[in-house]
Parts: C-alpha cells; structure tokens; sequence
C-alpha cells in the first residue's frame, strides 16, 4: 500500500522524444514515437482507472499461474555430472587463488604488498608472543600462529586486505579455558621437601597440547559450516552485540594482563563471576607489588600509546607506520639483558624460545568432548569478526568476499595450524588497517608477513629469551585502546535505537559476569528475544490516501493522508503468527472506532429480543385462528414476510443498532511473509466479527506465495481476498 504511481512516462520515452525533436528524423521513426506515446498514456490512463477487485480464483483465472518445476531424476544426475567445466569451477571455488594470482599486476601491486607485508609481519612478532601469553601458552606457539595460518590464507582467502593471525578476543577465550581445565594448581611439584613450585615444562605442554584440540576442532566446525553454506549463521551475531561483546572481551583482557604489569603471582579463577574474583584477589596482592615490573610496564604502555597517536596524526606523511611495538621488545629486552633486571630487580622475562619448526602432532580426540561447546563458540567469534572486516574493506576497494569461503578458508588455517601447535586465529583491525593503508593490495602481503615470521621462528626468536612479561602485557593493553573506543556507541545507539543499546548493554554486562562462553550464549539468546519482543509490539496504523497522490500513509502522523470514505485501510509493521495474532485482532478493532464486540452483543441480545416478540405474535396468530375457526364464518388472510414488507434477515439498522460509519476494512499484508495455522483461525474470527456488523474484509497485498491462498477455503468467508 506504500508506493507511489510515475508522474510522467517511464523508461525511455524522455531519451526518444529528444531524438524525435531533433533534426534529419524520419517518418518512420515519427510513427514508431507517436505509437509509444499512444501506448504510454493508455498504459497510464487504465493504471489510474478504477479496477475490479478479484479474489484469489478469479486472479488465477486472469494470471495463469506457471506451474511449479518438478525435480527429476535426470536433472539431479546432469546438475551432479562430473565435466571439465564443473571441476574447474569447483577447484576455482576452493582455490581462489587459481583465479587472481595468473591476473596478478606485478608492476602495480608486488612493491606495495611487498612493502605491506613487511610492516606487518613486523606487527606479528610482538603481537604473537603477547596474545600467546594471554592465551597461557608459552611464547613460540604465538610466533606459530602468525606463521602457519597467515601463509595458508593466501590460497584459500578471499579477502585481499584481511590480516589474519592471533587476536586479542580469540586468546583470552582460549586462555580462560586453558585456566579451567588445565589450572597451574595441578602441576604443583615440591622442592627440598618443603617448598613447591609450578612445573612450567609439563604445565606448558599439556596446555599446547589441549589448545591444540580445540583449535583443530573450531576448524572443524567452521570449514561444516562453510561447506553446509551456512555462512549466514553470522547474522545472529548483531553489530551491537558483537562490539559489546568485544568490548566486554577487552575488559577480560584488561584484567587478565594486571598480574604481569604489577609482577604479583596469582591464581586462576574461571567460570561466572570469574572477572570480579580475580580483581578482588588482585586487590589484596597489590601490597607485593614488584616496582620494577610496574615501571617497566607503564614506561612501555605510555611509550606506545603516544607513538600509535603520531602514526595515526601523521600517517599520509609516513611510509609505514612508526614499528613501536618491534622497537620496544628489541630495546626492553636488550636493557633486561645487559642490566639483568630478572636477577637484580625480580622482574619475570619469557624465558627459552626454542627455534626451528616442529614435526606437525595429532591433536588428543579424547578432549574433544569436553572443548565441543567453548570450540563451536570460538569459530562463530572468530568468523563474525573476520568476515565484518572483510567486507568494510572489500565494500572500500570494489570487490567481492564470498561469506562461505572465507569460512572454509579459517576454519582450514585452524585445522592445519592445530596439527603444528598453532592456536585459534581471527583477523585483527590493527594488522588489517596498516596491511591496507601500507599499500597491500593483495593476499601476497600475507606471504610477505608469514616469511618475515619464519625467519624469526628459525634465527631470531631464541634472542628473546629475556624479554620482560611486563612489555607483553604493555603491547596486549596498548592494543586495546581502539576496542575501549568502542564505548561511544552508548551514545551513539541512545540517539538511534533504543533496542540496540540494550542487547549492546545486556551482551557486555552479561560476557562480564558469565565469562565469555556463557556470555556469548546468554547475548545470542537475548538478541533473539528482542526480534520476539519487536514482533509482539509492533506499529500499527491506519491508512490514509495523501491527496493528489496515490501513497498511502498512516493518518496520524501525515496531516494530509485523508481516509478512504467508508474504508478502513488497516497495517501492521509486523507479520502476524501466533505469538501476536491477538494483540493484531485487538489493535484492529480498536483503530477500526468501534467497539465491534459490544456491537455484536447488543445485536445478539436485540436477536435475542425478536425471536422472543415473534414467538409471542405466532402464539396470538394461533390463537386468533383458532377462535376464527370456532367462530361464524369469518376468514383470515396471512401475509407472507415478503408481502408484509418484513425483512428476510434483520440488519442493524432494523433492530435499531447504531451502524459503523463504514462499510469495508483492507487488510494491508504488505509486511507479512508468512502466517501459521493460529493466525489462520484469528483471521476468521476477524471476518465473522466484521461480517456480523456488516462490514467486509479484504486482505490486500498478500504475499504470492501461496502461505495464505493455501489457507482460503478453510477461512470459508464469502468476502473475498484482494490482491495487490
């Protein structure tokens, strides 16, 4: 019913008229020109002309529904055939590489990439080592995470600008796990009989060896999902829920990395309620406080916090931005060397970083039970935030991220990478934003940045035996400034949307007190309700037409949309199904200005009435008959009802009821796609009660597809259904 009809001629009527008002044409084209003209205002003049309405058997009559296709055998076994072509374009699918790397521009991209994946690869080292000690992991699986998945993107990605590796969120969800199920209590050995300590050799293996698990096994998931084409399952994951949830993610990472930046040791707490537990533990260790440690850690933070703010101030100005983070883990740990800050100052440094790469291990299976729920969760988090940077920057750059491929392209970085102690991967903003303004233009700069990490794996990372805790903890909390921004859209969303504020509260109050699996789910599950919630109180109106126009618009919030004389035009923003039939039904006799159900019970008490008046006349007529029997001759003569002028069937007006200004009431379904067996039978109430007080319903715009049409002979109502 919201539409509007063209003012003038459509198509390209205005193009031909130019040519036939210019110079040199002929008559043939004149002829041809006025022809359309005719046509047009013809088409015009019947548009505007009034129209019978047809219900749904007369529609079929005039449309001529085309049959359904139905599926055979043969068409099934040729879609399925195996041929050259299929094959291709199934391997092109898979591979995507196969497509654009023959077309790659090298005198165009290679130095920009080349140039992008060194400034990132020089990210990865520092980022590696930091997010891997968020994720209780020692520091070389970091450095294998930055390595394996980044180079396996490139020929399964799709997104040229996508910095792949570990991230912030992914970690501390994996590092709340690790905590759970692998506490540092449980690898407590004895020293002299009497003191104990912590068996960091077999503690950090067994954890490798469970993160491993659970990263093949969110590979898993994702590359089911991508197959199953179901990359959509992302769409329940709503903006706003997945910056509260991020957010919320940071505020974990936050506290998480204060035991390393005041050097105090302290216990693992997980499960809900987990965040306030270990601030309050934290709270009472703050006496033994390592100064050094603390020092060190704010010196860092503030140190790359202010060189983040220049490369971003004068980022046009500079090649690549300023490597602060590559530059403060060279430099602490140059200092923590040469002044031995762990011997004189008690100051934790990461401690041996064996190089080379390591034979690929089977993941333990046996874990897989107890990981299923925290891993299909990670897969979903990771995916939500891979694929929303992938298509900001492929919406920048013009060209196209397939949703299931880049699914199936993580989820194989994942399943790959967990056979070589790689952990979880997503992509990250800060990596994805220089990869792009460096000059990536391609999934080359990956490679770049991945060969930059091997040689690191294989010569360099052993130098960093020395690197203080505190700088990785610096790194992981300077990198969270950009999440914490993401405050402001409290504000943002209380100017907008009301209801996306609320699931962007509800996510982060809830990922905060139930810990990140529980939390996710908990979000997830109130998004959801808030859909419910929006159907059930929906916006309902009454139409009206705008003069000299043919919109329609709802009467109370346009002054110049005008009522149909003797029309109701009722529309709900909604579609109508059982949780919101009645409040629809409702809200329609309500708009419609009358009382319809105490009208119907008046003309059922005044029915009522009149069965009774006509009872008693009958009971005199047999009387009077009787005694005109038993007297002399003297006839009766009955009138039939006809001839006595009494109406065949009461009407309102008959029985003295005040009659609805109106006669009919237009159902606008434009918004509806769908109607279950509920709203069938409300339906039906709804044309019986109209029906009673002589009011006819039409049901406008109904949807093609035959969800309501299906259901016509069972309303059984004579009034017929329009549609538009």
């Amino acid at each position: 019913m919201d539409g509007a009809l063209p003012s003038s001629c459509a198509g390209p009527l205005p193009c031909l008229a130019a040519v036939h008002g210019g110079e040199g044409v002929g008559t043939e084209w004149t002829g041809i020109l006025e022809s359309q003209v005719g046509m047009a205002a013809e088409m015009a003049l019947s548009h505007r002309g009034p129209h019978k309405v047809l219900n749904e058997a007369e529609l079929e009559e005039v449309a001529h529904r085309k049959p359904p296709p139905r599926p055979s055998l043969r068409g099934y076994l040729r879609k399925t055939r195996c041929s050259g072509s299929a094959a291709k374009s199934l391997l092109f699918r898979f591979l995507p590489f196969l497509r654009w790397l023959p077309r790659y521009p090298i005198k165009d991209w290679l130095l920009g990439d080349i140039v992008s994946g060194f400034s990132v690869g020089i990210m990865h080292l520092p980022q590696g080592l930091a997010y891997a000690l968020l994720a209780g992991l020692p520091p070389v699986t970091g450095l294998y995470s930055s390595f394996y998945p980044v180079f396996l993107y490139f020929f399964f990605g799709t997104s040229r600008h996508n910095s792949v590796g570990p991230f912030a969120v992914i970690s501390v969800m994996i590092g709340s796990l690790t905590e759970s199920l692998m506490p540092s209590e449980d690898f407590m050995i004895s020293i002299n009989g009497s003191n104990t300590t912590i068996d960091e050799e077999r503690r950090d293996a067994a954890r490798v060896e469970l993160v491993a698990t659970i990263t093949v096994l969110t590979g898993i998931f994702q590359v089911a999902l991508g197959l199953l084409q179901f990359g959509f399952v992302v769409t329940y994951l709503s903006d706003p829920l997945v910056r509260g949830y991020t957010t919320a993610a940071s505020v974990h990472v936050l506290v998480s990395q204060l035991k390393n930046v005041f050097g105090i040791s302290q216990g693992e707490a997980s499960g809900p309620l987990s965040l306030f537990v270990t601030i309050i533990d934290l709270c009472k260790k703050l006496p033994g406080t390592n100064v050094g440690t603390l020092v060190t850690a704010i010196i860092a933070i503030v140190a790359i916090l202010i060189v983040k703010e220049l490369n971003h101030k004068f980022a046009a100005k500079l090649p690549m931005p300023i490597p602060i983070e590559l530059i403060t883990i060279i430099v602490s740990t140059g200092i923590s060397y040469g002044v031995n800050l762990k011997e004189k100052f008690g100051i934790s440094v990461v401690g041996n970083i064996p190089s080379g790469l390591k034979p690929p291990v089977v993941p333990n299976m046996s874990y897989f039970g107890q990981v299923a729920g925290n891993a299909f969760a990670i897969a979903v988090v990771g995916y939500a935030i891979c694929i929303s940077l992938g298509k900001i920057f492929a919406l920048k750059h013009g060209y196209k991220v397939d949703s299931n491929q880049e699914l199936i392209a993580l989820g194989l970085c994942n399943f790959l990478g967990g056979f070589f102690q790689c952990f979880a991967i997503s992509c990250s903003m800060s990596r994805s934003l220089v990869q792009e303004s460096t000059g990536g233009n391609s999934q080359v700069a990956g490679v770049i940045a991945s060969l930059v990490i091997l040689v690191t794996i294989l010569k360099i990372g052993e130098l960093f035996r020395d690197l203080p805790k505190a700088i990785l903890a610096a790194i992981i909390i300077a990198n969270l400034k950009g999440m914490f921004k993401q405050f402001k859209d409290l504000c943002t969303l209380w100017k907008s949307n009301k209801v996306d504020l609320l699931v962007w509260v509800v996510t982060f109050i809830a990922t905060l007190l139930l810990n990140l699996d529980i939390g996710l789910a908990a979000s997830v599950a109130f998004g959801l309700l808030t859909v419910i919630f929006r159907t059930q109180l929906p916006h309902y109106s009454i139409l009206g037409r705008i003069s000299d126009t043919d919109v329609y618009r709802d009467v109370v919030e346009y002054e110049m949309a005008q009522e149909v004389p003797g029309v109701k035009i009722f529309r709900s923003s909604s579609t109508i199904y059982f949780a919101n039939v009645e409040l629809y039904a409702e809200a329609l006799k309500k708009k419609s200005g009358i009382d319809v159900d105490r009208l119907i019970e008046k003309k059922k008490k005044a029915l009522k009435k009149l069965k009774k008046q006509q009872k008693k006349l009958e009971k005199e007529k047999a009387k009077r008959k009787k005694h005109a029997e038993d007297g002399p001759g003297v006839s009766v003569i009955e009138l039939s009802s006809e001839e006595s002028g009494a109406p065949s069937e009461p009407t309102l007006q008959s029985l003295g009821l005040p009659k609805p200004n109106f006669h009919a009431v237009i159902l606008d379904f434009s918004p509806i796609n769908f109607v279950d067996t509920v709203a069938i039978k409300i339906l039906k109430n709804i044309f019986r009660d109209f029906h009673e007080i002589e009011v006819d319903v039409f049901v406008a715009s109904c949807s093609g597809e035959g969800d309501l049409q299906s259901h016509e002979p069972w309303l059984g109502m004579a009034t017929p259904l329009a549609h538009s």
